[in-house]
């Protein structure tokens, strides 16, 4: 005996299965709040004076400027390094933060030496 469906319970299972890919395939490629938190700076500095152009490299770091706050993405030198870059090019460093985490005094002293 042989069962056989009809055409609209083939197209529910159809609609379904598609659905279902739709559904799994947006799953694997949404956004996650793991990469949303990655989207924030990983170095912020706070500078003495305006910075006097809003994008600027320094030591290899593409660094975004407002006033007297700039901060970049991950570079691949030290943050002592990165920080005495931005001093060269911008002046004295009032803070500097990498992940959240604010550089040293005696750090930021040498950064600015």
């Amino acid at each position: 005996m042989t069962l056989s469906n009809s055409p609209s319970t083939k197209l529910g299972v159809l609609g379904a299965a598609v659905l279902y890919t739709v559904a799994g395939f947006g799953t694997l490629v949404a956004p996650t709040a793991a990469e949303a938190r990655d989207n924030a700076p990983y170095y912020r500095a706070e500078l003495t004076q305006p910075a006097a152009e809003r994008i600027v490299v320094a030591s290899g770091v593409a660094w975004t400027c407002e006033g007297t706050t700039c901060v970049a993405a991950k570079g691949t030198s030290r943050p002592l390094r990165v920080c005495r870059g931005l001093q060269r090019d911008l002046g004295e460093i009032a803070s500097f933060t990498t992940k959240g985490e604010a550089l040293e005094a005696k750090k930021l002293a040498k950064c600015n030496g």
